[in-house]
């Protein structure tokens, strides 16, 4: 059993072993020790996002910043929270990318296939973007929170900025929890699939949203003109 100890934890919250191992007891298969020395599973969710009708259609572009995370959310480890104070791994088993790349490229890939945006990349793809979508990924873990089975947790904190005028136009935290059918690594990674088509949906739907209706509000601006620079720049 691969265990992590959130950072600035108490020793005393570690002497709970008791409850823990009767709440594992049904887990075991996902967390039980094996050969660590074996090759792990790797998974990937599996997201398929419609675009929604009532998603505007915008003709601006959208730069997607690298996402940032604590280095025990993004992690190829599949993360598990057998209880509040416990974050646990599962044996033989990761993910196919950091989970930051997992969440970016899910909501890269359904704004790319949404048609509703004139342009959008990631950072560094040289578009000349009008918005950037800034994100901090909080939670990417499989979450008891006291039931039988647990659910496929993603937290996320996103902020629209206007590029031009470094502006926040609209920032929100999303927070997603699909419960997993069963304990079995499979079923959460299953779960996960779900909890990551909920999550693109609900920030691309946001971030069309916001942005269009800040778009009417903000003067159109020739896109050859130079970017006027403040001291210090």
């Amino acid at each position: 059993m691969n265990a992590i100890r959130p950072h600035g934890s108490r020793p005393l919250a570690w002497m709970a072993l008791g409850l823990a191992t009767a709440l594992l007891a049904g887990c075991g298969s996902l967390l039980g020790g094996g050969d660590r020395n074996a090759r792990a599973t790797l998974y990937a969710p599996q997201v398929a996002v419609q675009a929604d009708p009532a998603w505007p259609q915008v003709d601006w572009q959208l730069s997607i910043m690298r996402t940032t995370a604590p280095r025990m959310v993004d992690s190829p480890r599949i993360t598990v929270r057998p209880t509040p104070a416990e974050l646990q791994v599962y044996a033989g088993a990761s993910w196919a990318q950091p989970a930051t790349e997992l969440v970016e490229g899910s909501i890269l890939r359904t704004f790319e296939d949404s048609g509703r945006i004139a342009a959008v990349a990631a950072a560094g793809a040289g578009i000349r973007a009008d918005y950037r979508l800034v994100m901090e990924l909080r939670r990417f873990e499989s979450d008891y929170a006291g039931q039988q089975f647990p659910s496929a947790t993603i937290e996320l904190s996103a902020k629209l900025l206007h590029n031009r005028e470094q502006r926040v136009v609209a920032s929100h935290t999303f927070l997603e929890a699909v419960p997993a059918a069963g304990t079995d690594v499979g079923l959460v990674v299953d779960a996960f699939g779900d909890a990551l088509t909920r999550l693109s949906h609900d920030i691309v739907g946001w971030t069309l949203t916001h942005g269009a209706a800040d778009a009417r509000r903000t003067p159109a601006v020739d896109p050859n003109a130079p970017m006027s620079l403040t001291p210090g720049d």
